[in-house]
């Protein structure tokens, strides 16, 4: 039987910057341990005939399981700027009292120049 160590789902991390926002995507791993004590960490991408080096047991289950679940991933997780407007614009109010109109932060248009 193999135990689940750790357990990260899929998701995207939000990073501010000034004026806009960028999005890094972590994907889904699993970290768990073989009955033999060996441990291994397996993502959607890794191979489905993955096995133990230790004992050979086959734990291409846990990739599949991991591969059902990034398949019934809500919209919400896979596109989140497509449904965070409200943080958005409050992001906007912040970085117009934040930045002045002269800043090199602002609407840094080289083409107005």
């Amino acid at each position: 039987m193999t135990r689940i160590i750790e357990d990260l789902r899929a998701h995207y991390e939000t990073h501010e910057v000034p004026f806009g926002r960028s999005y890094e995507w972590h994907p889904e791993r699993i970290l768990f341990e073989c009955d033999c004590g060996q441990r291994a960490t397996v993502t959607a991408t890794s191979p489905t005939n993955t096995r133990c080096h230790q004992c050979g047991a086959d734990n291409g289950v846990v990739v599949h399981e991991i591969r059902r679940r990034v398949s019934q991933l809500p919209d919400e997780t896979i596109h989140p700027w497509l449904h965070d407007a409200r943080e958005q614009e409050e992001q906007h109010q912040r970085d117009e009292c934040a930045y002045p109109k002269d800043s090199p932060w602002r609407y840094n248009d080289i083409t107005s120049r």
